[in-house]
């Protein structure tokens, strides 16, 4: 232990003030307070791989409208439930310009940031029918909508996608939904963490299952775009952002301006539903919550109870991003291509050194380089590489808690910045020649 760069009893103090039988266990802000705890008490500046903060600046087409949206009063008014007028439209623009799909504004609305909207999703799809009272989570993903659901006290159930891609994934998700109590499905794409992507062949299978089981799919598009392996910048253009809104109406779409347009600080986001899905009616929703449609029902019970709408001033910043990438002033993935090249280079150095990839492969095509990796250490699990790494001052999360059934973290690559690469290099080598004492 007298090998490593932090010494081990800093390490296990802090630790053990988080009273958890294993770092497994440990939520993503908890491993963010124990990187914290550690480096200030250690002195040590940590690279931080554990929160997927953006590490770029916020585009200044938001920060000019937002400070004039407030120059011109709003902050006094408040906004409408189901957005403003520009959001609104800017972001149906957005949808058809770069994912090729057709609706109406008037389903595309504000959320305080995309949480919120798979909160209030969550909430709805609960009180469609009486007899499906379960999400279904394809993993690994999102850890937080799973605490999501523990709050609220729903059920839901999950499978790691690991086993079951391309054509096998219609066989595993058919096992859950012919049970007749899942209510939803949910995934990322890309995917947080492991950074794979749907292909339209897993897309189409999705879809089809969801008209056949009458369920409705929420596809998080946090990171929109950003599988750089295909050029998704241009609006109107060939390749569009893959999306299940292709196969089936049964589906919301969650979209961030937090690392699209590095807006994370102000909390804004978009969910957008199926023209077809808003308008439905459900007898259990009239029942309930005294209001049939599901549009209505998600606005105007669901979000209105968790907010009177979505900052004024935030909705006019993210209007104004989207009509910049809309209007082809600005290319949004241009500057995103940075994460792309730290972890190429992240890749490398933890390559270099006995690591290995978890989810290395898109089927038959390695997987692309993004906001996020996995990685893995021969004869470690998860937990254990985590407090390992530790003392060499590099925070991560588990894969546990993604709800993958693969042992190893997820690394982001936001906060690393260019000038901490020769320094995570070091600590990566000197790791690496130490590794026997956690064996």
């Amino acid at each position: 232990m007298n090998h490593t760069l932090i010494d081990h009893d800093i390490v296990k103090r802090n630790i053990d003030k988080l009273q958890l039988k294993n770092l497994s266990e440990a939520s993503i802000r908890e491993i963010v307070l124990l990187a914290n705890n550690i480096q200030k008490e250690s002195g040590i500046p940590f690279i931080r791989m554990e929160m997927g903060i953006p590490g770029i600046p916020a585009l200044d087409e938001g920060v000019k409208a937002q400070i004039d949206a407030l120059k011109e009063g709003v902050a006094s008014q408040y906004p409408a439930i189901d957005g403003v007028e520009p959001f609104k439209q800017e972001s149906q623009r957005f949808i058809k310009n770069f994912l090729n799909i057709e609706l109406s504004s008037e389903n595309c609305i504000p959320t305080v940031g995309a949480m919120q909207g798979t909160y209030a999703a969550f909430l709805t799809c609960n009180q469609l029918d009486k007899t499906k009272d379960t999400t279904l989570f394809i993993d690994p993903g999102f850890p937080v909508q799973k605490q999501q659901h523990m709050v609220m006290g729903h059920k839901y159930e999950s499978f790691d996608v690991y086993e079951h891609r391309g054509e096998k994934l219609y066989k595993k998700l058919e096992s859950y939904l012919s049970k007749g109590n899942i209510h939803s499905i949910i995934y990322s794409n890309p995917n947080n963490p492991s950074w794979i992507c749907m292909t339209e062949e897993e897309l189409k299978i999705i879809g089809t299952l969801a008209n056949k089981y009458d369920v409705v799919v929420l596809e998080d598009l946090a990171y929109f775009g950003m599988d750089f392996r295909h050029a998704y910048g241009s609006p109107k253009e060939k390749p569009f952002q893959p999306t299940v809104a292709n196969y089936t109406d049964n589906y919301i779409l969650f979209i961030s301006s937090s690392k699209i347009f590095s807006y994370a600080g102000e909390r804004i986001g978009m969910i957008a539903i199926s023209d077809k899905l808003a308008e439905r009616n459900y007898p259990e929703l009239q029942n309930r919550w005294n209001i049939p449609s599901f549009g209505a029902a998600l606005v105007y019970r669901a979000l209105y109870s968790l907010s009177s709408g979505t900052s004024h001033s935030a909705q006019r910043a993210m209007a104004a991003m989207l009509k910049s990438a809309n209007d082809k002033k600005i290319n949004f993935l241009d500057n995103l291509d940075e994460y792309r090249h730290r972890a190429s280079v992240m890749k490398s150095i933890f390559l270099n050194n006995g690591f290995e990839l978890v989810y290395d492969k898109d089927i038959d095509q390695e997987i692309g380089d993004g906001f996020y990796f996995t990685i893995c250490y021969p004869k470690m699990d998860g937990a254990t590489l985590l407090e390992a790494l530790l003392h060499f001052g590099i925070s991560a999360i588990t894969l546990d808690n993604t709800g993958s059934n693969q042992q190893g973290l997820r690394a982001c690559v936001s906060h690393v910045n260019r000038d901490q690469l020769e320094t995570l290099q070091q600590r990566i080598e000197k790791f690496q020649s130490q590794y026997q004492q956690w064996m």
